[in-house]
């Protein structure tokens, strides 16, 4: 194989397509307006409803999951779809809660995802931290994904889930070889918590892209919700400065349309 199919539906929300498999991250399909409350005082509005509704959306055989406790990355409807998905690989604490197919991870933890005819994906959960130093015990545990198959030629897949730049994301660098990142970025902030951010800023993905150096880098998770604080107007000023290999290395995938990028 020598390409991946990917869409974004919106938010952290993508479609990938590999080897006979379709792979669904963060399932988040509620219609715009609600706001959700993220605990500890915070809550966000979503702004924009999803690319691709779940009626169209077809079979799915694994879902992502970096987290189930947060509304922006698993909403109402996204948890109903959830049963029909063959497996949900998602974090230890996570796999409880749900219960049902969900397998839990734990960081650099490995499964695998095989059927006949398929070609069989190799999954590690990789570290993730969704907020400042010691924050883990409020916010939570989350996970990214590193998924690896025959036949790729630039290294894995990794899905960076929510997280800001610290140590875990370090190693990542140091222990895989990337080909596309899928980054989860948006610099995320609230009101009641000043200037802490949650997620990503641009200043971090950049840093990050220069640490990992993927082949391709696909922004998501900076779009269609009130407390994603920097876009993608800002994430392509702050790249507009860093060195001309970095700045090559994004790729910004059209909401709703799959592309095909070089696996």
């Amino acid at each position: 194989m020598t390409a991946v199919r990917i869409t974004h539906i919106g938010g952290p929300t993508a479609l990938i397509e590999v080897g006979g498999w379709r792979l669904l991250t963060d399932p988040t399909f509620d219609a715009p307006g609600r706001r959700y409350a993220f605990g500890w005082g915070t809550s966000s509005r979503k702004l924009v409803g999803p690319a691709v509704a779940v009626a169209d959306l077809g079979p799915i055989d694994a879902v992502l999951l970096s987290h189930d406790h947060h509304g922006d990355n698993l909403d109402d409807a996204g948890r109903a779809l959830l049963p029909s998905a063959g497996t949900v690989l998602t974090t230890v604490p996570g796999a409880g809660r749900l219960g049902g197919s969900a397998r839990g991870l734990r960081a650099w933890g490995t499964t695998h995802l095989e059927a006949p005819g398929r070609t069989t994906i190799e999954v590690t959960a990789t570290p993730c931290r969704h907020g400042p130093p010691g924050s883990r015990a409020i916010v939570g545990e989350v996970i990214g994904f590193a998924l690896r198959w025959d036949g790729q030629e630039h290294g894995v897949l990794w899905i960076s889930g929510d997280t800001v730049l610290y140590d875990g994301v370090r190693e990542v660098a140091d222990r895989l070889e990337v080909g596309t990142a899928l980054l989860h970025l948006g610099g995320v902030q609230f009101p009641v918590t000043g200037p802490v951010r949650y997620s990503m800023t641009a200043a971090q993905a950049v840093e990050t892209v220069g640490l990992v150096r993927p082949r391709t880098v696909v922004p998501v998770h900076y779009e269609g919700w009130k407390h994603f604080r920097q876009g993608r107007d800002a994430v392509e000023r702050e790249f507009e400065g860093a060195p001309e290999d970095l700045r090559g290395r994004v790729r910004w995938l059209p909401i709703g349309a799959g592309v095909e990028i070089p696996a």
